[in-house]
């Protein structure tokens, strides 16, 4: 299998939540082995691969805040559960022979490294995966946001966001089923209409610099290859044609 033409180097953000597999919280490392031999066979197409995981099975900065914690803080405390994260995805990749780096935005050097764009530019010419941890390093941005800047900082060709869900719908398929998803839809509907693809900051910086992004169900196992292939249930994110 090769990879498509149309891309040479994609960022794959993954939900916290994915990593929990059927436990209520945590990490399930079978679940977090099998997203790394998905992400191992993607790479082995000749892709560049930028990774960036939520903390969401962890710790929520939105959820400690609504219970009456500091929102800046409870949002530091989320950023450290995506370096716990960026840590188990980075050990079960490298179990499968995959070279992997880790730069987080808050600096903590006795366990990554920093987020130094050419020296990531550097490890992707290099045959390894980068993966972002602690979002953009600063409260009030989620690491959807996270995620839309690394893909514009390191010029990735699409955003390919892996979640509980097989594309964006008109209304929650989980509430609705009624619900109508989407093949392709443009930016400016998502943000008018609200529609629940990754937050407005994030599909506004993914719109300024015309990155598309693809939203697919990455529960279902071989589900990265084939939409990586064009196959497979997904929902691209673009401009209007």
């Amino acid at each position: 299998m090769t990879s498509p033409a149309k891309f040479k180097r994609i960022l794959l953000k993954l939900s916290g939540e994915v990593l929990m597999g059927n436990q209520q919280f945590g990490i399930d490392t079978d679940f977090v082995a099998a997203l790394a031999a998905e992400v191992k066979a993607a790479k082995e197409t000749g892709l560049e691969i930028c990774l960036v995981i939520g903390g969401g099975n962890i710790f929520r900065g939105m959820a400690g805040a609504a219970k009456g914690m500091d929102r800046a803080q409870a949002d530091y405390m989320g950023m450290l559960a995506t370096v716990m994260n960026a840590l188990a995805m980075q050990s079960a990749l490298e179990k499968l022979g995959v070279d992997t780096r880790v730069q987080s935005a808050v600096q903590m050097d006795q366990v990554c490294e920093p987020v130094i764009r050419r020296r990531a530019e550097r490890h992707l010419a290099k045959g390894r995966v980068v993966i972002f941890a602690a979002g953009v390093g600063a409260p009030y941005f989620t690491t959807d946001s996270g995620a839309a800047l690394r893909a514009a900082e390191m010029q990735c060709d699409a955003l390919f966001k892996g979640t509980s869900v097989d594309g964006v719908y008109n209304a929650d398929p989980k509430k609705d089923p009624a619900a109508k998803r989407f093949d392709t839809i443009d930016y400016d509907t998502v943000l008018a209409q609200n529609l629940k693809v990754m937050d407005a900051s994030a599909v506004a910086l993914c719109r300024d610099n015309n990155i598309p992004i693809v939203v697919f169900s990455i529960r279902e196992q071989g589900n990265l290859a084939r939409v990586l292939a064009g196959e497979g249930t997904q929902t691209t994110v673009r401009k209007e044609a």
